[in-house]
Formats: structure tokens, C-alpha cells, sequence
């Protein structure tokens, strides 16, 4: 109760002071009457020093901790003799327990930030430095995650204060987490150009603007040069010249492409199924779930120490042994496979058991080991084209993009980010061909993906999943007809009927009432600009509808999941389909597009929150 009542104090207190701090910055700006754009500008200035400076000391921190736990207290524990590193990553985990015992969470990961961006949530002032000395201890005792996750959200926590301190739209809002996020990962790899894609691709997507683009390319250049002040102008790895000896070796490209995909995907997937084990969701696994959650860091923390008296270098970001890799180390093809396997399943149990970190850097990790193994692989197949093929750290350079991209769904990101390190134009197309591969294959095989492993107490219904679907019906969402059109009616006809209407589209209806199309104004538009001559239009406009209209249709059944309708209308890139329902001839009860979709969930959310809060009144 204390410590509760502690807590609120000091985050009351800090409120205040961030109140107060506001208020003064608030006026500044105003006294300074900037224009909106100069504003922006000026912010992403802030976001970018902030981002940067915030980088620098979590890197510091983390130099610290390592230096601390393998220099001082291994030095103090020597007298175990072999034992004593398994013994830094259980204390690690105690550490980290200790933590989460005392505290409710280590703050908000980049899903839930996005969402305090929109306004669904509150940001509360202690936990970035709260996560940042969970991240430093949880990396620096050797937990097999990377930096770049809590770098990223270093950024992107400080803009969210900057944004709420001046009151901000929620468009704007969302701008400047992009800023804040490509900031973060800007410092974190010195790679502004990947930092400022990853923010577009990853944080922005599809409401992606040009005018965007001047402010998080601010934000990642400011950060990327505090950091190079801070931590230096050497990029996150000290790569060799990438070798081309025959353009013929590029269809062998293909094949790491596909293999990089799978290894994706098992990675991803372990990430979740590693999560559910210690929540108790897989069978067996109802002990861990008993267990207090300040215990799992501890678990967690035995499983790594031992397996690293084995194999040490799965210990840590790992960034030495990659290196090593793309330095040509001469690591046999047995330990590469090993460091490959491991790694997965310690990066899974690191994440899942409530250590602190990203998952940027063991994805680089596994890509490097496997574009490893690969070249090993090939040069033993291939003995007699040894003269051709590119030496294994190329493998390993490619590799490491193609992993990245298939984890995080970001393939520009990774190919830019590879080219930053090696700054070399010929990496760029066995680059392409391997990241793009794997994508395709991740997108066609539909993965989650898992940014962070914030564990936040679960509402009835969880924000941080897009999710209010799978409670959610097509008839719940679907919009009534709004026009309907007879097969036999001319093309001009239709046109002023979408034009009277207002209507994206119609669909087209047969004598029987059955649907055999739609007719959509892009589809008007595209068949009007293929006449070359009046004559062609006009005869073109006096053709019934049912010989132009779309009749290979996508359509979904009224008692189908949004979730499932959502994806087939992303992944196909369309703007609406008609709902049927299942009878004998089926019957056409509406159209659902992406809008209807989006206002259903928010919708859902919305009945799902004030539910509680009358819940609330009523105990």
C-alpha cells in the first residue's frame, strides 16, 4: 500500500512539473508566433536532440552494466570457476524480477505509444526511465535481445511529450512519434536514412504524406549526429567490401530469400509461443502461469547461463560474434548452425520470461548465421564454381536484411539499413531479391508481428490487438445498398447514376436479381480513356453495363470474421466487396469496404469501454 501510494506521489508530483515545464514551453513557442510548418520543424529539431541524447545515455547505461556484471561481480564470483557466467545472466534475472515486483509494468512499448498518439491512452511520466534500467540491466547481464527497441521508443516517448506538452492534434501527434521513432533508430544503428523508412513503413504506414517526409528526416539526421558525438561515427558494424564474382550467382540468392523467410516466420512465431508458455496458455505450461511474474526473469535468466557454458556467444545483443561473421571468422558450418538454433530458442525465452529489449538486433543475429551457413553450404555443393560464388560473410550480409524484413515487415527499412552499413551500390540487387522474396513469402504466409513484450494488464478487450474483430460479425459492419444497377442499362446511364447517387460504385444486378458485377467510377474512367476517337466513346456509352463491369468478384458472407475480411481486402488491395449470404441463390445484403471495417472496431472499443466504466459505477 505504500508503495502504491509512494508511486502515485512522486508520478503526481513529476505530473506537475511536466505541467509547469509545458506551460513555459507553450508560451516560448508563442512568443516566437511561428507558423505551423516552422513549428513542426523547430519540434523535430527537439525530437531529434532528445532522441539522440536519450540513445547515448541508454548505451552508456548498458556499457555499465556489462562492464559491472563480467568485470566486477564476475571477478567477485571467480571462485565458482566455469559456473560463474551462468551465474551473471540468473542475477540479471533477479535484478529484472526485483523490478517487476515492485513495479506494475516498465512502461509502453511502440504498439501502445502508437495508440497514446491517437488518444486511447495516457502516458505516464516514470516509465520510459523506468524501462530504460530495465533494458540496460536485462542487456548488459545478457539477455538475448538487442537495443534498438528501447532506442526506438526512447524517441518516440519523447516526442509523445513534446506533442502532449503543447497540445498538439492527434494528426500531428502521430507525426511526430514517426520522428521520434526514426530518431530512435537512427541513433541506435547511425543509419538515419533506415530510421527515417522504418518510421514511413513501420509507424506511419498507409497514412504515409510527403509533407511528412521533411519532418522525420530532421528528426533521424539531428539524432543520428548527437549520437555520432556520443558514441561515434562508426556505423553498428565494421562490415568488408562486398565481393561480386559473377552475376550468375544471383539466382542463388533466391534460395536464401526462401530460407529467410522460413526462419522469420519460426522466429515470430517462437516470440508468441514463448509468451503464451509463461502465461500458461500452451498445455504443460500451467505452473509458469502460478508462478509470480517477478519469478519469470529468473527462469529465464538459469535457461541462458546455462546453455552460455556451452555457447557463450548467444549471451548479449551478439553484435561481436556477427561481426565476426562478416569478418570471415572461421567458424565451422556446425557451430553456425548451432549459434542459429540456439539463439532462436534463447531470444524466445529471453523474451517471453520478461526480460527487457528488442528484437532488431537478434533477427540481424539469425540472418547473419544463417547467410553463413549458407555460403558454407554452397561451397561445399558447389565445389568446382568455388571461382563464382561470393565468400560466406556476403551470404551473411544478405541474410541479415532478409531475416530483418520477414520479422518486421519492413523490407525497406532492411535494405536500406544493410546498404548504410556496407555503403556499397553492389550489395543493392542481391539485396532486393532475397528481402524481397522473403516478404513475399511472410506476407503470403500471414505472421503477426511482434514489436515489443510490454506485458500490460489485459482489459476485456485488448487495444493493443486489432481486434475487436474476432467478436465482431460481417453483418455487424456491412452498409446497406446504395445503388443498384440493371445489366441492361447503357454506360451512360450508369455514369449519372453514380454521379446523381454520389456513389464509389454500383453493383449490377441481372434480371433474376442476381449479382454478376460492379461498376466502379475507376472502372469509367479507365474505359473512357481508352477511346481514341468520338465515334468509340459514343458507341462505347451506349453499351450495356453488363459487358464492362468487374464480374470476377471477391465477395464475403454475412457470418464470416472481420478479421478474415479485413486481410482479403488489404492483401488484394481493394476498396470494398459485396456481402452475400449463403442461400441457394446466394443474395446480396450490402457492401463492406475498409472504412465500414475501421468505424466497427472503433465502435467495439468504444461499447467495450464504457461497459467497464459502468461496471465501475455500479461495484
Amino acid at each position: 500500500m505504500n508503495l502504491t501510494f509512494n508511486l502515485r506521489d512522486v508520478a503526481r508530483s513529476e505530473s506537475m512539473r511536466s505541467n509547469t515545464s509545458a506551460s513555459r514551453l507553450t508560451q516560448f513557442f508563442s512568443y516566437l508566433h511561428p507558423s505551423p510548418a516552422t513549428l513542426v520543424l523547430l519540434l523535430s529539431v527537439l525530437i531529434g536532440t532528445g532522441a539522440g541524447s536519450g540513445v547515448v545515455l541508454f548505451r552508456a547505461l548498458i556499457h555499465v552494466v556489462h562492464h559491472l556484471m563480467f568485470g566486477e561481480v564476475s571477478g567477485f564470483l571467480s571462485t565458482w570457476g566455469h559456473w560463474t557466467l551462468a551465474l551473471i545472466p540468473l542475477l540479471g534475472g533477479l535484478l529484472v524480477g526485483l523490478m517487476r515486483w515492485r513495479m506494475r509494468d516498465f512502461g509502453p512499448g511502440l504498439t501502445t505509444l502508437l495508440e497514446v498518439a491517437q488518444g486511447d491512452r495516457e502516458l505516464v511520466l516514470l516509465n520510459p526511465i523506468t524501462k530504460m534500467t530495465a533494458a540496460s540491466i536485462s542487456l548488459g547481464s545478457g539477455a538475448s535481445l538487442g537495443p534498438e527497441g528501447p532506442s526506438v521508443e526512447i524517441g518516440a516517448y519523447f516526442s509523445l511529450l513534446l506533442g502532449q506538452a503543447l497540445k498538439v492534434s492527434q494528426e500531428r501527434q502521430r507525426l511526430l512519434l514517426s520522428a521520434g521513432a526514426a530518431a530512435g533508430l537512427a541513433a541506435g544503428f547511425n543509419a538515419p536514412i533506415a530510421g527515417v523508412f522504418f518510421a514511413l513503413e513501420v509507424v506511419m504506414g498507409s497514412t504515409f504524406a510527403a509533407s511528412a517526409a521533411s519532418v522525420v528526416l530532421l528528426a533521424a539526421v539531428v539524432a543520428a549526429w548527437i549520437a555520432q558525438i556520443g558514441l561515434g561515427a562508426q556505423p553498428a558494424f565494421d562490415l568488408p567490401v562486398y565481393e561480386v564474382r559473377s552475376l550468375l550467382e544471383l539466382p542463388l540468392y533466391v534460395g536464401l530469400g526462401l530460407l529467410a523467410s522460413l526462419v522469420s516466420l519460426i522466429y515470430v512465431r517462437l516470440l508468441r509461443f514463448s509468451q503464451q508458455c509463461f502465461k500458461g496458455d500452451v498445455a504443460g505450461t500451467d505452473w509458469l502461469a502460478r508462478l509470480p511474474r517477478s519469478l519469470h526473469p529468473i527462469l529465464g535468466g538459469i535457461g541462458l547461463g546455462l546453455v552460455a557454458l556451452w555457447l557463450p556467444q548467444i549471451l548479449g545483443v551478439g553484435y561481436e560474434t556477427v561481426e565476426s561473421m562478416l569478418q570471415d571468422v572461421q567458424f565451422p558450418l556446425h557451430l553456425v548452425l548451432a549459434l542459429l538454433v540456439i539463439k532462436l530458442l534463447m531470444t524466445a525465452i529471453s523474451f517471453g520470461s520478461g526480460f527487457v529489449g528488442g528484437v532488431f538486433a537478434p533477427a540481424l543475429f539469425l540472418g547473419a548465421s544463417l547467410g553463413s551457413a549458407y555460403g558454407k553450404v554452397l561451397a561445399i555443393v558447389l565445389p568446382n564454381a568455388s571461382a563464382y560464388l561470393a565468400s560466406s560473410p556476403a551470404y551473411a550480409m544478405v541474410g541479415m536484411a532478409a531475416v530483418l524484413a520477414g520479422s518486421v515487415r519492413a523490407p525497406l527499412t532492411a535494405i536500406l539499413l544493410l546498404f548504410e552499413l556496407t555503403r556499397d551500390y553492389r550489395i543493392v540487387l542481391p539485396l532486393m531479391m532475397a528481402v524481397g522474396l522473403s516478404i513475399w513469402m511472410v506476407e503470403y504466409l500471414h505472421p503477426q508481428v511482434v514489436i515489443d513484450n510490454t506485458p500490460e494488464p489485459k482489459p476485456a478487450i485488448d487495444p493493443t490487438e486489432p481486434v475487436s474483430f474476432p467478436l465482431i460479425k460481417v453483418r455487424e459492419a456491412v452498409q446497406p445498398i446504395s445503388l443498384q444497377l440493371s445489366a441492361q442499362e447503357s454506360l451512360t446511364n450508369a455514369g449519372h447514376a453514380l454521379l446523381t447517387h454520389r456513389c464509389h460504385s454500383a453493383l449490377v444486378i441481372d434480371e433474376n436479381q442476381h449479382l454478376i458485377g460492379i461498376l466502379t467510377l475507376c472502372d469509367l474512367h479507365r474505359l473512357m480513356s481508352r477511346t481514341k476517337s468520338d465515334e468509340e466513346l459514343n458507341e462505347l456509352m451506349q453499351q450495356p453495363i453488363r459487358e464492362l463491369c468487374s464480374t470476377e468478384l471477391i465477395f464475403a458472407h454475412e457470418d464470416e470474421l472481420l478479421s478474415e475480411v479485413s486481410d482479403r481486402l488489404s492483401v488484394r488491395g481493394l476498396h470494398q466487396l459485396p456481402v452475400m449470404t449463403r442461400d441457394d441463390p446466394p443474395q446480396v445484403i450490402g457492401l463492406l469496404s475498409q472504412e465500414d471495417i475501421e468505424l466497427a472496431n472503433s465502435l467495439a472499443k468504444t461499447r467495450e469501454a464504457l461497459h467497464r466504466h459502468l461496471g465501475k459505477d455500479e461495484e
